[in-house]
């Protein structure tokens, strides 16, 4: 993929992030999904790209834009594309820390077609790269990843989704000692700041979506970070989905690798509301600034964008 489309597609989470923001505590977690969806759909039409959707807002029957099998863009370089237009409805609704709008691109078949069920995850940075396990007990590595990080387990700062699934791994991280930022929703951002340093957050354990898994290993593989994952198939109709997928171990350890193959990928977010990486759209009398990043794995370049952006312009003269 060509380097100038990076910004384009900047330009593509920003549409969605300015759209969002304006629902921004106003307690309707629909109007804001829809707004982004409705931005980002008409900002894919002057990207050019020949464009599928591969994770999006569901089947067809289920979503009337980005649906999964969606062709977006102007026509150009046929990539797939995984999007979430907004990463933490109840984040934005509520004014909260932590929403964002997010696409990952690739080459097509090199994006895991993850299906909307849950997905077990570990992800962590590029010191720690290699040193996870995720069959192993919660304290080997903690132990694995303070080392790697030159760290005490103490000073380790780990982030789960506050769920009752996770009752068990919040007791084996404070056991072990280390501490813990629960998170209400979005675990996407979150796992991005784990593999920036200086973030203040060290890893990202738990059970989340497996759409937004597939969207977070293309951010830690862009970073030359990593993270491991399981699918959890809730019923008969999900483990029947995982075969179709090629997985006919339900057990499987997804790497890195499997989630987001190749070395042909893009990963680009926008800030809705405040994160510990990006700050959240701030409008100002006719317009509107923004903090993104995008990330190329092939170059190894993570860019911030901090932009301005004008709705209108009055005129100088009259």
């Amino acid at each position: 993929m060509d380097r100038e489309l990076a910004l384009e597609f900047v330009r593509v989470t920003e549409a969605a992030a300015i759209a969002s923001g304006r629902w921004m505590g106003r307690g309707n977690k629909i109007a804001a999904d829809q707004a982004a969806v409705d931005a980002m759909r008409s900002a894919f039409d002057t990207v050019s790209i020949s464009g599928t959707v591969v994770i999006g807002e569901g089947e067809l029957d289920e979503a009337p834009m980005l649906y999964i099998g969606e062709k977006v863009g102007a026509g150009g370089l046929a990539v797939d594309i995984a999007v979430d237009p907004l990463e933490g409805t109840n984040l934005v609704a509520k004014g909260l820390p932590g929403s964002i709008a997010v696409i990952a691109i690739a080459p097509g078949g090199k994006l895991l077609h993850a299906p909307d069920m849950y997905m077990d995850k570990i992800a962590v940075g590029p010191k720690a790269a290699g040193k996870i396990d995720i069959n192993a007990p919660v304290k080997e590595n903690l132990k694995a990843v303070a080392s790697a990080l030159e760290l005490k387990i103490e000073d380790m700062v780990v982030v789960i989704l506050d769920r009752e699934r996770h009752a068990k791994i919040i007791n084996e991280v404070r056991d072990a000692g280390a501490r813990i930022r629960l998170i209400t929703d979005g675990d996407v951002s979150p796992a991005i700041s784990a593999a920036v340093e200086g973030t203040g957050i060290h890893m990202l354990l738990g059970i989340g979506g497996a759409p937004e898994g597939v969207l977070t290993a293309a951010a830690i593989k862009c970073l030359g970070g990593d993270m491991q994952a399981k699918l959890c198939p809730e019923n008969d109709a999900e483990i029947a989905r995982c075969k179709t997928m090629g997985i006919a171990d339900i057990n499987k350890v997804l790497t890195i690798d499997d989630l987001v193959q190749g070395d042909d990928v893009m990963f680009a977010a926008t800030a809705i509301t405040q994160s510990d990486l990006l700050r959240g759209v701030n409008y100002f009398g006719g317009g509107a600034r923004t903090n993104s990043i995008v990330m190329r794995y092939k170059t190894g370049t993570v860019r911030f964008v901090d932009a301005i952006h004008t709705f209108e312009r009055k005129p100088i003269l009259k």
